[in-house]
């Protein structure tokens, strides 16, 4: 979208809603509104501007625009109320799960509250799947996850090829402990915030070397069949990683629950 101009007399002039036209409008519509609710743009509590104004907006027909509010209101950030048309929820009702309304909250959150309460949950889910996977694993996915730790440390100055290893390590883990639910989750939320400055954070060669002593300990523990120990293990490497990504110690308090 561009933001509005001036014309020669200093009258502001509402900009064509696409520099250039998307393929698909009903998509695009409801990506811009959700950006715009989760910007506070129309905050919670307030309605949508009626249907011709979207329309003028987005230089789209009523047909689209219907077809975003149906997408919003599947996405609870909007209610159709009968006589107070279409009424922004509060985001306590927003599916934080949705791509989209992730990605828009994690882009406008300066405070990282929402990567904070991502980590929170990635935190909780990974550490029960390492405690089920020290008791499930078989002998050959302890052995990948020993050579993932082994093919990590000669990746220690390649950060990115370092970081794919890193999901494939996790991955391993998740798949072993047989919770495809909670897999799910975690790759989703994940997934959302994984090439994201704000989350990935700093990449230096000693960071993944302490990352890599984190990995070595959990592999340890399940390959000591120590399910306590492997979720401790985990539960520690996730917060002191995060810890280390958002800021350092003084963040902390946000993640001691």
């Amino acid at each position: 979208m561009t933001t509005s101009q001036a014309d020669p007399d200093g009258r502001t002039v509402a900009p064509p809603a696409w520099v250039r036209r998307p393929a698909n409008l009903g998509q695009a519509v409801t990506a811009e509104l959700v950006k715009r609710i989760v910007r506070g743009v129309h905050p919670p509590g307030t309605p949508l501007p009626p249907e011709p104004a979207l329309c003028e907006t987005f230089a789209v027909s009523r047909t689209v625009i219907r077809e975003a509010v149906k997408v919003l209101q599947e996405k609870g950030l909007v209610q159709v109320r009968q006589g107070s048309g279409t009424v922004v929820t509060p985001p306590s009702r927003w599916n934080m799960l949705d791509e989209l309304v992730l990605g828009a909250s994690v882009a406008e959150d300066e405070s990282l509250a929402i990567l904070d309460d991502l980590v929170v949950t990635r935190r909780l889910l990974e550490s029960d799947m390492a405690n089920v996977a020290a008791r499930l694993a078989d002998d050959p996915t302890v052995e990948r996850l020993r050579a993932s730790v082994e093919r990590m440390d000669e990746l220690v100055d390649d950060h990115v090829a370092y970081e794919e290893q890193d999901r494939v390590f996790h991955d391993a883990i998740m798949e072993a402990s047989g919770n495809r639910i909670a897999r799910a989750v975690v790759k989703a939320l994940v997934s959302q915030v994984l090439h994201t400055a704000r989350y990935v954070g700093r990449t230096d060669r000693s960071l993944c070397i302490a990352s890599n002593l984190g990995h070595r300990r959990i592999y340890e523990r399940i390959a000591a069949r120590d399910p306590e120990g492997a979720a401790a293990a985990m539960f520690t490497h996730i917060t002191d990683a995060w810890l280390v990504r958002r800021g350092g110690p003084s963040d902390a308090a946000r993640l001691q629950r």
